[in-house]
């Protein structure tokens, strides 16, 4: 009994001193002594370990951290370790992601009474005084109060507030200040501490259309998710069909958080319908927006492991992991561009992001376009020998190294092109990705 209570009260201690570095803890419970053996092999009874889940849940409850619980089950884990290393580090990052408990929920499974509920913020019927202190406290960034401050005027439906602090900024600033506290306000409103994980926010995917029919915004979707591009503590979901950037730029702060609303209540937002998918192929560009639910949620086993919380990983340009994924994203959107006639994806951005990675994308291209003179010039001939057939292209990447062959659509080869990598204005995938540009890409031979 000793060792137990020296061990639930070392546990609170250690929880107490980390509340104030956290915003949320995953604390997990063991319905059985076989289930405790089964996920940390050698470690307390069963009573010493759901009373250290207890103390510590009290302790981050009391210094405002959300506290989450899940109840430990032996199949998902075993499925969940099933393809992954056994070490215990691995074994303490365990998340049943379908199946935590937040809330009054979280306090009932470790029997304890949950803490009343913050009352809703309240503020005066006159927008005029609560934009002027919105606007204060805009000066102010480091303090956090702006934040705290304009997500409470999201939360409680005050778009009048903050269309007045966009006039008053504008009047006695200039429109620039005003477009960006405006970028600010979209900023605040496309995320938010809500849905499965405790935070969850608003993403787009912009896409470089073809003149042609746009892809399958499912499939897309789905491409993208298996790409290996994601990191593993992201969960992705995307609505299906396109939206138009034009909509997306035309979303008020208010509407831009029920889209967020909807989307993790798993519903088609009324702000943002499906657009035209002809009109928007025409145009260029059109978007698949989804949702990004941020799974990185601190784990007590792991934190008590450690002593502490773990050491930030140095400062570097990207680690293995992410330069690894990053390599997987351009080999998808090589892929894509050769299977959808030249479509390009761009990178998935925050969704009030989505015009500047747009402009970004034309800029960018503009100058990789002009380093691509000798392709265009090996284009141009064989439209020339084509004799008033359409060109296409069928590309490939081997060694390094990218592959061109031109054919008419209906077949016929007029001639083939292999660059080596000196003679690339950008990689092979990213060259690739702006070929459709001027050229109609296809993922076989026509005629097979």
């Amino acid at each position: 009994m000793d060792d137990e209570n020296d061990r639930v009260g070392a546990a609170a201690d250690l929880a107490r001193e980390m509340a104030p570095d956290l915003d949320s803890i995953l604390v997990t419970l063991y319905p059985d002594g076989d289930t405790l053996d089964t996920i940390r092999p050698g470690d307390a009874d069963v009573a010493t370990a759901n009373a250290v889940a207890r103390a510590v849940a009290e302790a981050m409850a009391e210094a405002c951290v959300e506290v989450f619980v899940q109840r430990a089950d032996r199949g998902a884990f075993r499925r969940w370790l099933a393809g992954r290393e056994d070490r215990p580090e691995v074994r303490r990052g365990w998340v049943d992601r379908g199946r935590l408990l937040r809330g009054d929920a979280a306090f009932r499974a470790l029997g304890l009474t949950p803490p009343p509920p913050e009352p809703p913020p309240r503020f005066p019927r006159a927008p005029g005084p609560i934009a002027d202190e919105l606007l204060a406290a805009c000066e102010d960034r480091e303090s956090g109060e702006f934040d705290a401050f304009l997500d409470a005027l999201i939360e409680a439906g005050r778009g009048d507030v903050l269309d007045l602090a966009l006039r008053k900024i504008r009047e006695r600033q200039s429109d620039e200040n005003a477009a960006e506290l405006r970028a600010d306000l979209l900023a605040a409103a496309e995320g938010a501490a809500i849905g499965p994980s405790g935070w969850a926010e608003l993403v787009a995917l912009p896409v470089a259309l073809s003149p042609g029919a746009a892809p399958d915004a499912v499939a897309l979707a789905d491409g993208l998710i298996a790409s290996g591009g994601l990191a593993p503590e992201e969960e992705l979901r995307i609505l299906p069909g396109w939206r138009s950037p034009d909509a997306i730029e035309a979303l008020s702060p208010l509407a831009m958080r029920r889209v967020l609303l909807d989307l993790v209540a798993d519903r088609e937002p009324s702000d943002l319908p499906p657009g035209d998918t002809d009109e928007l192929a025409r145009r260029g560009f059109g978007v698949l927006v989804g949702l990004r639910i941020d799974w990185n949620i601190p784990i007590w086993d792991v934190i008590e492991a450690e002593g502490g919380l773990p050491e930030e990983p140095p400062e570097e340009d990207g680690t293995p992991e992410e330069r690894g994924r990053a390599r997987a994203l351009d080999r998808w959107r090589g892929r894509v561009a050769a299977e959808s006639d030249g479509c390009v994806p761009l990178d998935l951005v925050p969704l009030s992001d989505v015009g500047g990675a747009m402009a970004g994308f034309l800029e960018e291209a503009g100058g990789h376009l002009g380093g691509l003179d000798e392709i265009r010039q090996f284009i141009e001939v064989a439209r020339r020998e084509a004799g008033g057939e359409e060109v296409v292209c069928r590309p490939g990447i081997t060694g390094g190294a990218l592959e061109l062959t031109l054919t008419t659509a209906g077949g016929r080869f007029l001639d083939s092109l292999t660059l080596s990598l000196d003679r690339l204005p950008a990689s092979p995938d990213g060259v690739l990705s702006l070929l459709g540009a001027f050229v109609r890409l296809v993922g076989d031979a026509p005629g097979r």
